[in-house]
């Protein structure tokens, strides 16, 4: 997994409308790039409503927030119109963001193995790179953007 002060890989991706989306478009600005396992699920659903809701905040800040997932295209275009999503999806079919971020690996759930998507979140600065990581065990995805928030306030005061 990517850690802090790393720079941040230089990738692209097709978001939900097939339009494509690099890191470096973002640069002059902290981008939140948030790895999520699966469109519509419970655990998904709550941290993207939450990014939602505090998305103007979170652009106050000067922050951009993108969403990935393994699912395709269409999923993230069912999955932004039901929650009424307002960032973008990047559909990483191919695996190139996970893995280089390094957040795809082997799970367990019910004694039963499975590669899959770790729910990370990456603050990648201005200049790209990683400012902070959120590793799975720290995300409480009903509260993610304010506890994003809440780290952006205190290292403004750093």
């Amino acid at each position: 997994m990517l850690q802090k002060g790393e720079l941040a890989p230089e990738l692209s991706g097709l978001d939900e409308n097939g339009c494509e989306l690099k890191i470096s478009d973002f640069r002059g600005k902290t981008l939140i790039v948030y790895f999520y396992p699966k469109d519509s699920t419970p655990g998904c659903t709550a941290e993207a409503c939450n990014f939602r809701d505090h998305h103007s905040e979170l652009l106050r800040a000067g922050c951009e927030v993108i969403g990935v997932s393994i699912d395709s295209a269409a999923s993230h275009l069912r999955f932004i119109a039901k929650q009424e999503l307002n960032f973008h999806l990047v559909a990483d079919t191919d695996k190139k963001w996970v893995e280089a971020f390094g957040v795809w690996g082997e799970k367990k759930m019910y004694g039963r193995s499975y590669m899959g998507t770790f729910r990370t979140t990456f603050i990648i600065d201005a200049e790209g790179r990683i400012a902070h990581v959120f590793a799975p065990s720290d995300i409480k995805t009903k509260t993610h953007a304010e506890q994003v928030l809440k780290w952006l306030k205190a290292e403004e005061k750093a």
